[in-house]
């Protein structure tokens, strides 16, 4: 397993080095987004061959990570390219004072992200069960639904950022109704798939590390946090208020104006 991290780990440096030095060139940031999704599609596939459990594990765990990865690329290459620099990094550019030592070493600190998110994916893949258990089916079935769900709340904000009649407000349609970052919540949801598809593994402890580690970033660290700072600098008021009647990441039925759900 060692081994195995070792090589995802030089890749994925490798990969992030060349995508800072892109950046840099073209004064956006945003490209790591893109470049860490595809770099966990990537690493998906190679666990899934150099797994040590049977194939039918293997398989799922590549085909999961997979799919995954490489649909959250699309979805954020696609918004990179006709979009300005996303305002957390406009933000963190003023701040650092346009040091790119400093990028480098955030560049560099996605690359460790792909490793620690690996973790998971190997303890998937090394399930020695080859049958077609209740566990592997109920992790196909949170697989779709996670899959759907992040997949409906991506189009939903980006046919809404889509209208100019919506510049400078917050999206509260469909999923955004019930969650400020739907997205997040489905992303966060799909690790428990690797859980589920580790069951029988000596490793399988290991998988938990996926849904912990994803909640702890989104809902403390480099997800939510940051994106709210920079929708309240956007947006004030109007996403003020949508803290308030909205539930931050769990879908739950809003608020109403008399402070009742």
């Amino acid at each position: 397993m060692i081994a195995n991290l070792l090589w995802i780990w030089l890749f994925s440096a490798l990969a992030m080095t060349a995508t800072w030095a892109w950046c840099w060139r073209i004064n956006n940031a945003g490209y790591v987004d893109v470049v860490w999704a595809l770099l966990m599609a990537l690493a998906a596939l190679y666990v899934g061959l150099a797994g040590s459990g049977a194939p039918l594990p293997r398989g799922l765990v590549a085909m999961f990570g997979g799919v995954w990865g490489a649909r959250l690329c699309l979805h954020l290459l696609i918004r990179v390219l006709h979009e300005p620099e996303d305002g957390r990094y406009r933000n963190l550019r003023q701040h650092w004072q346009g040091n790119q030592l400093n990028f480098f070493g955030f560049f560099q600190g996605q690359a460790l992200f792909v490793v620690l998110f690996s973790l998971p994916l190997l303890a998937a893949a090394s399930n020695p069960n080859p049958d077609l258990t209740a566990g592997t089916i109920a992790a196909i079935a949170l697989w779709l639904l996670s899959m759907l769900g992040e997949s409906i709340a991506d189009q939903q904000l980006a046919n809404h950022r889509k209208n100019p009649n919506n510049r400078g407000k917050t999206c509260r349609v469909g999923l955004w109704a019930w969650s400020r970052h739907p997205n997040y919540f489905f992303e966060w949801l799909h690790w428990f798939a690797y859980v589920l598809l580790a069951l029988g593994s000596d490793m399988q402890w290991l998988a938990w590390l996926g849904p912990i580690a994803m909640w702890l970033f989104l809902y403390r660290v480099t997800g939510i946090p940051y994106t709210e700072a920079q929708a309240l600098r956007s947006r004030g008021e109007d996403y003020a208020r949508y803290q308030r009647e909205v539930s931050a990441f769990i879908p739950w039925p809003p608020t109403d104006k008399r402070g009742t759900r």
